[in-house]
């Protein structure tokens, strides 16, 4: 098994939130310092990924400040552009080939999804190795939660130069490892271990399975 030093978790916690915001224009906030259960959403990820992995790095555009609470690395993508999560993968990358170059490989999970499993690391590494992997639950693939080895980078970067955007064609591309989860149990009901907090009923019932 890989040793937990080698294996940097990233978060990625700069999305839209168009969805979420819909009320208000869209696009304003952060889904992940939404209150679930007397803390922020983004809290509930770091607690369950943190014991997995030898560090945690936010990756974040904009001001860092708002995120300073939780006293982790704030990495921006490396440009501007806006380019989805393969761009926060590659600013992760980066970083620890440059503050962490012991890194072998990142994992990586959205800031909204506060269920992650807490084997998520090591079913991974069990099935996958050190290879490409992604999550499924109820046969469904979540490309944003993934094990991605650090040789991959300069792929990586061209890919984003070549315009490339899409996660799953690049997993594809790479002959991605499918990890399957089983549900898990949450307040006495079965919630998929990817529930997706992206709308203000999704948050909703997220804190009624936290509270029940």
């Amino acid at each position: 098994m890989m040793d937990r030093d080698a294996i940097l978790g990233v978060i990625l916690a700069g999305g839209g939130a168009r969805r979420m915001f819909a009320d208000r224009g869209g696009s304003i906030g952060d889904k992940g310092l939404l209150d679930l259960a007397g803390k922020p959403m983004l809290a509930h990820v770091i607690e369950r990924l943190a014991p997995q992995v030898g560090a945690i790095v936010l990756n974040a555009n904009g001001d860092p400040d708002r995120l300073q609470a939780f006293g982790l690395e704030v990495i921006p993508d490396l440009d501007d552009s806006r380019s989805g999560p393969l761009a926060g993968f590659a600013a992760a990358m980066a970083w620890a080939a440059q503050h962490r170059p012991h890194t072998q490989v990142i994992v990586t999970v959205p800031a909204d999804v506060p269920f992650i499993p807490t084997d998520l690391v090591k079913t991974f590494l069990k099935v996958a190795g050190g290879s490409v992997a992604i999550a499924v639950s109820d046969g469904q693939r979540h490309p944003a939660v993934g094990l991605w080895p650090l040789s991959l980078r300069c792929t990586l970067e061209a890919a984003l130069a070549d315009g490339q955007r899409r996660v799953e064609k690049f997993a594809q591309r790479h002959a991605a490892i499918a990890v399957s989860f089983p549900f898990s149990n949450i307040g006495g009901r079965t919630v998929d271990p990817f529930f997706n907090a992206n709308t203000p009923d999704d948050m909703a019932a997220a804190r009624t399975l936290l509270t029940s």
